[in-house]
């Protein structure tokens, strides 16, 4: 593993992204939508008041396939949901372009690659977002 520095932020959002396997633009545009609004930092009108923009925070985008590991049977996970690399890339690189295109300040992991991700969790709050059918979302 190299012990370079690839991305980090302060205050903000990592975001462990997992594609899936036929997942599209419009889950894409669900994650970029989701990321983007959700109040999650303190304002004026209380916790959970804020976006990640209007905080001034940051986000730090790592690919993540294990997210989608099923772990029903047996003991070891299977991965089959995951998308392969030739698949999942283009769609994590729209999800972090489509971010920086709304004018937030993102940074990200090196996909594919094995790295150590260090997280201090200030709340703490860890949120789900899964597109799921995107398509039927507002």
């Amino acid at each position: 593993m190299d012990k370079a520095e690839i991305g980090a932020i302060d205050a903000g959002y990592l975001v462990l992204l997992g594609v899936a396997k036929g997942d599209t633009g419009s889950d894409v545009d669900f994650i970029i939508g989701k990321v983007r609004d959700l109040r999650l930092f303190p304002g004026p009108g209380g916790d959970f008041d804020l976006p990640v923009r209007d905080a001034g925070g940051r986000i730090l985008i790592v690919s993540q396939f294990t997210l989608l590991g099923e772990c029903g049977k047996g003991r070891r996970p299977d991965w089959g949901a995951a998308a392969g690399a030739g698949e999942a890339e283009p769609l994590y690189r729209a999800v972090i372009d489509g971010l920086r295109d709304e004018g937030l300040d993102v940074r990200e992991g090196r996909f594919g690659a094995r790295m150590a991700v260090n997280l201090v969790n200030d709340g703490p709050v860890t949120i789900l977002l899964d597109s799921g059918k995107a398509e039927n979302r507002k």
